[in-house]
Order: structure tokens, then sequence, then C-alpha cells
């Protein structure tokens, strides 16, 4: 029997003028341990008067994760940060009890072509640090840890695996972890991880138990102490999840709370513009309308 109790397929989604493949939130399954929104953003290649710019917008009681495969992406924030991601880079903002940030092309690049891949991810905090001050780390390429065996080369994100951790400050018991292998290989690495756990599957293609999963399909595991899958040649994974939360979590836009007042707080503070607003941005995201809840 096989130990894959869903598969959810890549949905295009709409970010303001750019498509995503949207993984997470899925009606049959909101979360996977404390992950709750993840967006795989391209490939895509944007000519020289294309440009990727998602305008001031705000959050609360989740933290964004930003991981790029390629391109780049100015992040400036309400907390006065401004700087550059690039691939391999970890953008990690946790919005608490609230934060507005920004997303564009950088200036440098906002006439020439350039290419833009990569995922972005929401993290629901515990409901203990819902309402804490928002923080920011960026951490390094090379601070990520990372190690090889035989054909298969691992890369620990955020969390902790592997008698590992990742020096992302996250604020629950997590994992997110890169997976690359050149020949065939099966893993048994359910020993590794802990509470639920997903494998999402951005190129080549994976099997168990005699079933054949391809690229842009996320997959759902039943149980992480049964987590075997045998990697196909060329295949990257990334296999994510953690212990979940016992109380249930709302999500409206980009509001995350295990209150659902703390929501309609942030949405009446966002409507009349009472956010901290980013110095030198100009425009902002407005409330969506309540039908597209």
């Amino acid at each position: 029997m096989s130990n894959i109790s869903l598969i959810i397929e890549e949905r295009a989604a709409n970010i303001g003028n750019f498509m995503v493949g949207r993984l997470l939130p899925f009606r049959q399954k909101r979360m996977v341990g404390p992950f709750i929104f993840i967006d795989h953003m391209g490939p895509a290649r944007l000519s020289d008067h294309e440009n990727f710019d998602v305008l001031s917008h705000p959050h609360i009681g989740l933290s964004t994760l930003t991981y790029l495969f390629e391109g780049s992406i100015m992040h400036r924030d309400s907390l006065d940060n401004e700087l550059e991601i690039r691939p391999g880079e970890v953008n990690w903002m946790t919005a608490g009890k609230g934060v507005v940030h920004s997303e564009r092309t950088p200036e440098y690049l906002r006439n020439s072509e350039n290419s833009m891949h990569g995922l972005q991810i929401w993290v629901a905090l515990p409901k203990h640090l819902e309402q804490m001050q928002p923080e920011f780390c960026h951490v390094a390429k090379d601070e990520i840890p990372e190690w090889q065996d035989g054909d298969i080369q691992y890369k620990l994100i955020a969390g902790e695996a592997f008698g590992k951790r990742s020096p992302v400050p996250v604020y629950s018991r997590l994992f997110l972890i890169e997976i690359k292998s050149v020949s065939k290989q099966t893993l048994k690495i359910g020993k590794q991880l802990f509470g639920e756990a997903g494998i999402y599957i951005l190129k080549g293609s994976i099997e168990n138990d005699g079933n054949l999963y391809l690229s842009k399909q996320l997959l759902i595991a039943n149980d992480t102490n049964l987590c075997e899958i045998t990697l196909l040649p060329g295949t990257t994974v990334y296999i994510f999840g953690g212990e979940p939360f016992e109380e249930e979590r709302f999500i409206y836009w980009n509001f995350v709370a295990s209150d659902q007042q703390l929501i309609e707080d942030a949405k009446a503070n966002w409507g009349a513009q009472r956010f901290k607003m980013i110095k030198g941005e100009s425009g902002f995201v407005p409330l969506p309308p309540e039908k597209n809840k």
C-alpha cells in the first residue's frame, strides 16, 4: 500500500502581474505541519519591458520564506529593511502582529531581460506568538547546511533534520529540505522526519510503492515514519512539514490567525491604512472584496 495519501497538482494563480503555481492551501489539506501556503513562481522569462512588481501589502500571524532558483527580487518592508534576494539565499520575514512589504525587480534589471523562478512559502506562527513584534532575517547561501551522500545532494533550507539545524530562526518544529539526485536512488528518510510531511517534485519524477509521480505534483505522506521514495535520475524534490498545531488556522488574503477576530481587525486596519507603511514605496494592494474569501 502506498504511503502517499493525497496528490495535489499545481493550480494557476495570479499574484498581480505574475502567474504562479499554487500548491497550498488545498481544500482537502489546508496545512502540512505549520506550512499553510506555497507558491511555485515560474520558471518565467521576463522581457526588457516586463518586471516583477508586487506592491505594498500586509501580513499577520505568519512568517514568509522566499527561496529563489533563478532571478532576483528587491525586498522592502515597514521595518526599514531593503535588500536584494538572490538564488540560494533565504529571506525570512515574521509578520507577527503586522508588517507590510513589497517585492519588485531590482532597479538595475528593470530594462533588461531576466528570469524568475522560486518558491514563496508561508509558515503559520504558534498561537502564543501570533501577536509578536515583527522580525526580519536574511540568510546567505553559504550559511545553509549542505552535504553530499553519493549521488544525492541535500540542503536544509529551514528547520531541523538529519541531526542538523538551519540558521533560519523558525518558531516551531519544522523542516524544509532540498534533495537532488543525478542517478536513480532510494531514500529511506522516515527516521529523520517528524509530524507531517509533503513532497514537492520540482523536476524529474519519483517512484513510491510501484506508483510513478511527476514534476509539479505535491505528495502528502500518510506517515513520515514510513517515508521511502525512489528518485529517478535528474530529480529535485523539496520535502517539508513538521509538527502540526492543535488549533485551526483561518486564512483570508495575506492574513493568518487562530482567532477570526484577529483577521477582522487586520482587514479593518488595512482598509483604513493604519498599518505602518514602507518608506519611499508608492502604491499598495487594496483589501480584496469579501467574495474572494
